[in-house]
């Protein structure tokens, strides 16, 4: 999966750190640090739910000084922009969102005709149904 060398760097050294731990005890890769986290900042032992994600994106956002309308869906969206900004091909980049079609992914190409009033009703639709 095509990503930044940064944010890849951040998911590489948290792999490699929860890697011990997962081998040691079955638990998931991204936990929870919601209710019953040690006072020490440790996660529990329950996986990430949609929820605990959204929170968590809703709460990055904030902080950045982005819309309250950031949701996990939003990802996609600058994901594809990005991608495509980047000399990526329509077809590579419907296959990495997972779309059958080029047309759903031309719906979030924010360069090139994106951002309309129907891409954003179909971003809208999925904050609605995926990310809660």
């Amino acid at each position: 999966m095509p990503a930044h060398h940064i944010p890849r760097e951040y998911i590489e050294s948290y792999v490699d750190a929860a890697a011990a731990a997962l081998r040691i005890r079955k638990t998931p890769l991204f936990r929870s640090a919601g209710p019953g986290r040690s006072k020490d900042g440790s996660l529990t032992e329950k996986g990430m739910s949609r929820f605990d994600v959204l929170a968590l994106v809703k709460g990055v956002a904030k902080k950045a000084g982005l819309s309250d309308e950031v949701c996990n869906h939003s990802f996609r969206g600058t994901g594809i922009t990005n991608f495509l900004e980047n000399d990526g091909d329509l077809e590579t980049a419907a296959w990495i969102a997972g779309h059958s079609s080029t047309r759903t992914t031309k719906l979030y190409d924010r360069e090139n005709g994106g951002g309309s009033g129907e891409a954003k009703n179909h971003a809208r639709h999925h904050c609605s149904q995926d990310c809660i």
